[in-house]
């Protein structure tokens, strides 16, 4: 059923950076929000603060950092969208503060970033880009020394999330091991073998592959002491966040033979945008594959998270719907017919949804539904009610003691 929102579309401005997929503005169109800024390239704080006033969306990737100081001046703002699996780019906390919901999406290139795994897995056992460089320079290096099948060996998964999990799989129908360790329990798909000892898995996997989010608990996780664990001429992966791995450690380790190959994907410190500037201490190094952040960047992992984060921001301002938001409460809306809604976002104090309906009470305003979700630091209450032609019952709603926002959505 279609509402009339009582702000209307056209008036809503939407900023897309990073080259965020046109399927995203495609999906924007199709609901009527065609009021849209894009760039493709990533912003300074500077610049975001020279503009963020004037916009109620704002699309990112993963190099345009979203600090405090632009959330708070960001009066108009919405929501914001993170066109990629992770928001450590964005103040979530301050997101919370200011009542902004922030959505993206954490599965939709999982099957990209699986595939890289596989497939660096059998370069690195090949030993392929020591030879493919060797080619480059005129040297016909044929030789099987060093080099083996991935059918046999044992991949050992840091993390058995979806995309870990997906990699399982794969790796399985290849013929390969699985031992997988996760901080949580998780069940194992096909043949894999779960261990509860990170120890156990680096001392038996022959390629070791990392999916962690990153976190102060798993920063420089992998180090020189990890690396001496692992089996000799063992094939290490890093396609998770660059916080997790210490690099000089790893690079250490294969300058002594301990590690036979590698492949980096994400860095502590990445380059703003495409060109020259990027240094790492594995550069130089033959049988090591470094890339520029691309494990989940296909044309299908770009278009999907266009459409998903999108729908979800789309999803938001039409009904006040907030599944899978990492800063407002989730929750997952019905429309009613003949009613009008009310969004309220406050600090989670007892307290707040009485005095709502106290307000409303005294307006005669009859509540159809009403929804309410919590976290630890905020509440959102939304109300489906018959009459809100009062103006001032908007205005009563916004002096409710520890509002953050509170507008009426149609």
């Amino acid at each position: 059923m279609s509402k009339e929102l009582s702000f209307p579309k056209d008036k809503i401005k939407i900023l897309l950076l990073e080259g965020v997929h046109h399927s995203a503005i495609v999906d924007f169109k199709k609901r009527g929000y065609t009021n849209i800024d894009v760039s493709p390239n990533a912003m300074s704080e500077e610049e975001l603060l020279g503009c963020i006033a004037d916009y109620h969306i704002l699309g990112i990737r993963s190099k345009t950092n979203v600090p405090a100081s632009v959330i708070e001046k960001g009066k108009k703002l919405f929501a914001i969208g993170a066109f990629c699996i992770g928001t450590n780019q964005i103040d979530i906390e301050a997101c919370k503060q200011q009542g902004v919901a922030v959505f993206n999406s954490p599965y939709s290139n999982t099957r990209s970033v699986a595939e890289l795994i596989i497939a660096n897995s059998i370069m690195l056992m090949r030993r392929i880009p020591e030879k493919n460089a060797l080619a480059h320079k005129g040297i016909w290096m044929k030789e099987a020394k060093g080099c083996y099948e991935v059918r046999g060996k044992t991949l050992g998964i840091i993390g058995y999330g979806h995309i870990g999990s997906q990699v399982s799989v794969m790796a399985e129908s290849l013929g390969m091991k699985v031992l997988y360790y996760d901080i949580e329990p998780k069940l194992p798909l096909g043949n894999a073998r779960s261990t509860d000892q990170l120890e156990e898995l680096l001392q038996q996997a022959d390629i070791v592959t990392l999916h962690v989010p990153g976190t102060p608990q798993t920063k420089n996780m992998i180090g020189e002491k990890e690396f001496a664990l692992m089996k000799q001429g063992a094939i290490f992966q890093n396609l998770s966040r660059g916080s997790v791995v210490d690099l000089q450690a790893l690079r250490e380790a294969y300058l002594s033979g301990k590690i036979s190959g590698a492949a980096i994907d994400v860095f502590p410190v990445e380059p703003k945008s495409k060109g020259p500037g990027f240094e790492s201490t594995l550069q130089g190094l033959d049988n090591m594959i470094l890339t520029p952040h691309i494990g989940g960047s296909t044309q299908e992992a770009q278009e999907n998270i266009g459409i998903e984060v999108s729908s979800k921001l789309g999803a938001y301002m039409d009904n006040g719907s907030t599944v899978g938001s990492q800063s407002v409460p989730d929750l997952n809306l019905p429309l009613q017919q003949g009613t009008h809604r009310i969004l309220h976002i406050h600090k989670n104090v007892p307290g707040v949804l009485s005095e709502i309906n106290s307000k409303l009470s005294q307006y005669s305003v009859n509540i159809v539904g009403q929804y309410l979700k919590t976290n630890e630091t905020i509440g959102y209450v939304v109300l489906d009610v018959e009459d809100t032609s009062n103006p001032e019952v908007l205005e009563e709603m916004k002096k409710v003691n520890h509002t953050i926002k509170a507008r009426i959505l149609f």
